[in-house]
């Protein structure tokens, strides 16, 4: 894959904010310029970012609707009223049930949760949770990561006596639910400052203002940012503001005392005793959570997670590793499925969008393989299936086409639909389907430039390989935890050669174990390029070459050392 590099450099203003930050705060200036690169130019913002602190996230009751829904809580439980915490079945729904329900439970026994199924009920309120409410006495429902849309299910649980919270981060259509709080901060109407943050951020955010109104501690509830932190992390939403925060000190819970269900995830993914980062949750801890809903339940997702010992949180660590594997097995399966289809029938290199159809692809998989096809084709794809009469399926996209809004305009054709820019799901009836596509192929050919279809690498730094001292590697740490918007900064250095050891390594031989010198240094650098190898011979030629890369430290054993993550070479 060709990638496109973006490395433009500062502005003469630009150059006189960094050195005044690095003056102000002491800090080497090329870490200076990775904030003056995020907008960063005063002492007190660079502060804010280097240091977050809990004292920095906002009211929650600068929400909309947040003190309706608190007066309506206050109710329910003060007239002993059931209530039921409602969930989406992915990581940011599941995790949000956990942490509104675990919370909840230590002042009520009068509480339950309900996740529904994906095949039978399919995404967000469905009127078989409600009749389980109904059915079970409950009189209040509050939603997490979902509802926005859902007037109808509002209105028929309405008629059943029963009220609605609808806590989501989804962007709501004009007309909203008739519920008696909608708390959403992309409501129109919301002068919240933060407008970004997860499912499971928003239940974080009902608790927190619960207990503001009720005299409970901060204290009390921070143990609960670590089912935020994994929220956040596996929902791809961007680790900035009181994201960052929540990350930040949820990370810290997640590595000195997590829950037990998250501990027994941490155990069964090979994380224990290690530094979990948000790569670890993104690639080990979020697919096994998610995996429930995908393969069975997501409800035993929420099981887990609200363990209350170590002996059932391994248990059923267990059980979710297994849905993983098998998860893991069939979307290899539909992936190559898929890309032998395109590479056989698609003209790929004139088409702006893939679309792709199979009835007998398994729902919770989708999502995955258009992860991979847009990835690996770089162009928007979407794949759907066939469940309970209806063709239903995930979209994923690249950067620079809004994939929720281009599917946001066939919503006459839709049956349900929702998401974020990037990614969103839909469900449509079988005859809509050749339409769909068309529309969809037509607003990808107006929408996406050549050059979005080819991925870019942007550069923060040009920097030589004396400059990554000790000093350098503990002020980059400062800018974790790193993800959407937030990235882990990328750095150039240029006429790199090879100290005599870098080889072929890996399955195929496909990855250079890099060891490599520039000018400035005598004492070469390790590093690893994946998928690289067809540089290697000029490599070992001893022919220099540009590098950009990212820094990290790694461990073995006793041992830490920093390695470059080679991104790209260019000759």
């Amino acid at each position: 894959m060709t990638y496109r590099w973006n490395y433009s450099t500062l502005s003469d203003y630009q150059k006189n904010k960094k050195d005044e930050l690095a003056k102000e705060l002491n800090l080497n200036p090329v870490l200076a310029e990775l904030l003056i690169n995020k907008g960063i130019e005063t002492k007190e913002e660079a502060m804010k970012f280097l240091y977050p602190s809990l004292d920095d996230l906002h009211d929650p009751f600068l929400l909309p609707d947040m003190d309706k829904a608190i007066r309506r809580i206050e109710k329910a439980l003060g007239e002993k009223e059931r209530i039921l915490i409602y969930g989406d079945y992915d990581v940011d729904g599941t995790t949000a049930v956990a942490l509104v329900y675990k919370f909840f439970r230590g002042i009520t026994n009068n509480i339950d949760y309900y996740i529904p199924d994906r095949y039978d009920e399919g995404y967000g309120i469905s009127f078989q949770g409600i009749d389980y409410a109904v059915k079970t006495g409950v009189k209040l429902i509050i939603s997490l990561d979902c509802g926005i849309k859902a007037l109808t299910k509002v209105q028929y649980a309405k008629e059943k006596g029963i009220d609605f919270i609808i806590g989501d981060h989804h962007v709501p259509d004009e007309k909203l639910p008739d519920a008696v709080a909608v708390v959403d901060a992309k409501r129109s109407d919301s002068k919240y400052p933060y407008d970004e943050l997860s499912g499971c951020g928003v239940g974080f955010k009902i608790v927190q203002a619960f207990s503001q109104r009720n005299g409970y501690p901060f204290s009390d509830i921070e143990p609960l940012l670590d089912l935020v932190a994994v929220s956040i992390a596996s929902d791809i939403v961007p680790i900035t503001g009181e994201n960052r925060i929540m990350t930040h000190y949820g990370l810290k819970q997640l590595n000195s005392n997590p829950s037990f269900g998250l501990r027994g995830i941490i155990e069964i993914c090979g994380l224990h005793r290690k530094h979990i980062t948000v790569n670890d949750i993104v690639f080990k801890i979020g697919p096994r959570i998610n995996a429930s809903g995908r393969m069975m339940n997501g409800k035993e997702a929420v099981d887990l997670m609200l363990a209350n010992d170590m002996t059932s949180a391994r248990e059923k660590s267990l059980n979710i590793d297994q849905y993983n594997l098998d998860r893991r097995e069939l979307d290899k399966k539909i992936t190559d499925e898929a890309i032998d289809y395109i590479d056989n029938n698609l003209d790929i290199e004139n088409q702006t969008c893939i679309v792709l159809y199979n009835e007998t692809w398994h729902k919770g998989i989708v999502g995955i393989v258009a992860s991979r096809l847009s990835e690996k084709y770089y162009r928007p794809a979407v794949v759907l299936t066939k469940s309970s009469g209806m063709i239903s399926g995930s979209a994923r996209s690249v950067p620079g086409f809004d994939v929720y809004k281009a599917i946001e305009s066939c919503r006459d054709i839709l049956e349900n639909f929702g998401g974020h820019t990037y990614a969103a799901g839909l469900t449509l009836r079988e005859e809509n389907l050749p339409e769909f596509r068309e529309r969809f192929k037509r607003l990808s050919f107006d929408g996406l430039e050549p050059k979005m279809m080819s991925p870019q690498i942007t550069v923060d730094a040009e920097i030589t390989f004396s400059q990554i001292t000790p000093d350098f590697i503990e002020g980059l740490k400062l800018f974790n935890p790193f993800g959407p918007e937030n990235e882990n900064p990328v750095f150039l250095t240029r006429n790199v050669t090879d100290s005599g050891y870098s080889k072929l390594v890996g399955k195929g031989q496909r990855h250079i174990k890099l060891d490599v010198i520039d000018s400035s240094v005598r004492t070469p650098l390790p590093g690893i390029a994946f998928a690289q190898h067809y540089y290697y011979e000029r490599i070992k030629e001893g022919k220099p070459v540009d590098i950009c890369y990212t820094i990290e430290e790694n461990t073995h054993g006793s041992r830490s050392y920093t390695q470059l993550m080679v991104k790209d070479i260019k000759e």
